[in-house]
């Protein structure tokens, strides 16, 4: 195997025991229509961080996120402060290894704002939100008041899809997954994208994005599908009246200003030089580099795979960037945004 640059990891996930106990009690054995709940410890995490020569990994929970059972607030509550506790304890413990996005109990608002007071008490580094929970995306207006909550500390908020899911009935109280597939595919296949795409486009289109400035924003997986909807979200905003008008220049001004992209999962393609997803995006986008961040998706991907995926990064980032560039996608980024966050909340 080459060996690889150092890099930091934001998108990682962990696994306290509880949680993964509390996925099994409450209908989530196979996460997502995944096979099983991924094993996770501690050990085996610094082992793959050794293994892909990580320096730091910044720990978050995946889907499903904390809150499993619709309606109960109080096991969201309790299983939350569980898990940021945990992480909290970890980077008190090792930090030069680990940091945290802490988790919310959404769609509880008065819940979410009590946790965000607790976890930057315990120096969170920023916060993992869930595209949607049970049908609310992220920049709804049911949300406002967390936004602004995180907008008035300079947050930075990491992006994790999930399953997509819609209101409905008479009231808009029933909560269904909108999953025209079923169980046919693994929901983080292809519709993980499409909810990545649903819920940043809604932060925009929302103006969430506008009235929060000191929020940064991390986007999984080369942005998911968000890419080839850039032009279009924005055009139709002035083709459709009824909307809120969107103008090209803005958006992209508040992308590069208050977004990154990381690059778990497929982002180049099965052969060698640097074809696939992000060249597409970068390119095709003019994406700067200072905005991509290195992202493992440890342990919903296996530690062997995860080295699979570097060797491969690795090959692929040495065609479209130079060594400077590389440097900081892989670690410098990080630090930057890391740092970055930090400041805001001596300043704010």
């Amino acid at each position: 195997m080459s060996h690889l640059p150092p890099r930091i990891d934001v998108h990682s996930h962990f696994l306290p025991p509880d949680y993964s106990q509390a996925l099994a009690s409450n209908g989530h054995s196979k996460p997502d229509g995944m096979p099983a709940i991924p094993p996770w410890s501690t050990s085996a995490h610094l082992e793959m961080m050794s293994l892909c020569n990580v320096t730091k990994s910044i720990l978050s929970i995946s889907s499903p996120g904390t809150h499993l059972v619709p309606g109960n607030d109080k096991l969201a509550r309790d299983l939350t402060r569980y898990c940021n506790s945990y992480a909290a304890g970890l980077k008190k413990e090792h930090p030069d290894k680990f940091g945290f996005w802490a988790s919310l109990p959404l769609s509880n608002v008065e819940d979410a704002l009590k946790e965000i007071d607790l976890t930057v008490e315990e120096n969170c580094d920023g916060f993992g939100l869930m595209t949607n929970y049970y049908g609310e995306y992220i920049g709804s207006q049911a949300f406002d008041r967390v936004f602004e909550r995180l907008n008035d500390i300079g947050a930075t908020v990491f992006i994790h899809p999930t399953k997509p899911c819609i209101k409905c009935g008479e009231n808009k109280v029933e909560k269904v997954d909108a999953t025209p597939f079923g169980d046919q595919y693994p929901i983080p296949l292809f519709e993980f994208f499409f909810d990545t795409a649903r819920a940043v486009i809604n932060l925009f289109s929302s103006g969430t994005v506008e009235r929060c400035p000191n929020i940064t924003f991390i986007v999984p997986h080369s942005g998911g599908c968000l890419p080839p909807l850039f032009s279009r979200f924005t055009g139709f905003s002035h083709v459709i009246p009824g909307g809120r008008p969107l103008e090209t220049d803005d958006v992209w001004r508040q992308i590069r200003e208050q977004f990154y992209f990381d690059l778990a999962g497929f982002v180049f393609d099965g052969k060698s030089g640097g074809s696939g997803q992000l060249k597409a995006f970068v390119q095709g986008y003019d994406i700067p580099y200072q905005t991509l961040l290195y992202g493992s998706d440890f342990p919903f991907t296996p530690a062997q795979f995860v080295r699979q995926f570097a060797d491969r990064m690795k090959d692929g980032l040495d065609h479209l960037f130079d060594e400077k560039e590389r440097s900081e996608i892989y670690e410098g980024n990080a630090v930057a945004l890391l740092e970055k966050g930090r400041q805001k909340r001596v300043v704010l």
